[in-house]
């Protein structure tokens, strides 16, 4: 991957827009792990709870109901389509980092995309099959969002702190 122009190279206002955005985009995305973390503890057994529903003692109410299917389909053209678009938006800004260049930067690139299919799909195998795909989930989330965080923070550097 060889580009003749670089983040470095905008003007300031451009710059400060797109750094801007990068800064709105990640307080979103920290928002939504922050979701998560209410509602699953991050836990392997907060996640199945969370889909699958909780234990239920003789007698008792459960805690969280299991989600139905047309909560789990709802949920999983959301997530695919913003996840997506949000490896979208970061992957065309980060493309044009000087920092960052070849095969990491395509891993960097395309990661995010296939970890969100996994994740997603090993939703539903946690779900219908067998809880411990959710271990699968958590590997292919930790990899989503590592890759979202480490492009954002590259090309926030770039436009804010790296000279021509």
């Amino acid at each position: 991957m060889k580009n003749n122009f670089y983040l470095k190279d905008l003007n300031s206002d451009a710059k400060y827009f797109l750094a801007t955005f990068l800064i709105t985009l990640s307080i979103g995305i920290t928002i939504g792990l922050t979701y998560v973390y209410i509602t699953t503890e991050m836990t392997p057994i907060g996640i199945n709870d969370q889909f699958r529903g909780s234990e239920v003692l003789v007698n008792e109410i459960p805690e969280k109901f299991p989600k139905p299917l047309e909560n789990m389909l709802l949920t999983t053209h959301n997530h695919l389509l913003s996840f997506s678009m949000i490896t979208l938006l970061i992957g065309i800004i980060f493309y044009f980092n000087s920092i960052i260049l070849g095969r990491f930067k395509l891993v960097l690139l395309i990661e995010p995309l296939i970890s969100s299919i996994i994740m997603f799909g090993s939703l539903w195998l946690m779900k219908y099959f067998y809880a411990s795909f959710v271990y699968i989930m958590v590997i292919s989330a930790i990899c989503t969002y590592l890759c979202w965080y480490i492009m954002i923070l590259v090309s926030i550097y770039e436009l804010l702190f790296k000279k021509n």
